[in-house]
């Protein structure tokens, strides 16, 4: 009786020390489970954090820099606008603009300008000179510029280099000519050349294929 008893009580401690190592360890598993998963998550959530962080310090980046661009000033040219128009002078545009900007600059067209002459879709350096004629300016330069198409010289409106030019026609004959014109107005027709002192009808022969008064 007391043998069985004996055994009894060994198998008992056995199981209970069984089933307590048992709990105990399921006790474990389940605690580190949920470690792990405190610590998975942290890390998860710390990982969202950092990248967070960084888009937004990127679009702040971002914004910075194309606030910066907005506020910066394009470079300003000096353009002079002068001939038939209301404010003749020295106007301030940016760099890039166009010959329609420089004649809004200085008050637009006279009344008696030619609209048609001056391209204004051409853009506009720094530093130049932008012209606009009148009617009776613009017929003179179109004339002229055909002229020289032809090869032939406006006796009207040429310099002395450009009548020295012709056969005959040295420095002082240059000056005659320009002197009469400034004098008496512009020739209205080419056989008054030999109005002109010491051209006489045998020269104005050898120019008459050669010159223009339009």
């Amino acid at each position: 009786m007391r043998k069985n008893k004996y055994l009894r009580n060994c198998v008992l401690i056995v199981t209970c020390s069984l089933m307590m190592c048992l709990f105990t360890a399921g006790c474990g598993v389940r605690d580190s489970a949920v470690v792990f998963s405190v610590e998975e998550s942290e890390t998860s959530a710390g990982g969202n954090e950092e990248s967070d962080s960084g888009n937004l310090e990127y679009d702040q980046t971002g914004t910075g820099e194309q606030t910066q661009t907005l506020e910066e000033e394009l470079p300003v040219i000096c353009v002079y606008v002068c001939g038939a128009v209301v404010n003749p002078g020295v106007v301030e545009l940016t760099e890039g603009s166009r010959a329609d900007d420089a004649l809004r600059a200085a008050g637009g067209f006279a009344e008696d300008a030619c609209r048609d002459y001056v391209n204004l879709a051409a853009k506009v350096t720094d530093g130049e000179k932008l012209y606009f004629p009148s009617v009776t300016e613009a017929e003179m330069l179109k004339a002229e510029e055909e002229a020289k198409e032809q090869g032939l010289v406006n006796i009207n409106t040429a310099d002395a280099e450009q009548l020295m030019t012709l056969p005959g026609i040295g420095e002082a004959r240059a000056r005659d000519i320009i002197s009469y014109r400034e004098e008496q107005g512009a020739f209205q027709k080419k056989e008054d050349l030999q109005k002109v002192s010491g051209i006489k009808e045998n020269m104005y022969e050898k120019l008459c294929d050669k010159i223009v008064v339009q």
